[in-house]
């Protein structure tokens, strides 16, 4: 019998890397949007989309991963979630100023 700490873990492993992969999705997707209609509120909409979901998600797992399995200290950690939190930072402003952009 499993112990419900390791069926969590393996839950929350699996919601990240789902995450990664459905983010990749998105802004795959939001890129062709913006190879269609060669828009630069598209291709804002498009980086913003990529690095909120695929590339700050992307990060959070594998460094989590990294730390839990022992492969960085655990030093690492703080620096890894500003890096994931930076990248998040970055999304949101990108796809904010593709809604205020005009053209």
């Amino acid at each position: 019998m499993t112990s419900l700490s390791a069926v969590l873990d393996w839950l929350i492993v699996s919601l990240a890397l789902g995450s990664t992969l459905v983010g990749s999705y998105v802004g795959y997707q939001a890129y062709r949007g913006y190879r269609r209609h060669d828009s630069r509120t598209m291709r804002a909409l498009s980086a913003g989309l990529f690095l909120l979901t695929a590339v700050a998600f992307g990060v959070a797992f594998v460094g989590s991963v990294l730390l839990r399995e022992g492969y960085i200290g655990l030093q690492y950690q703080q620096p890894l979630t500003l890096v994931t939190r930076l990248f998040q930072f970055c999304g949101v402003v990108l796809i904010a100023y593709s809604l205020h952009s005009r053209g």
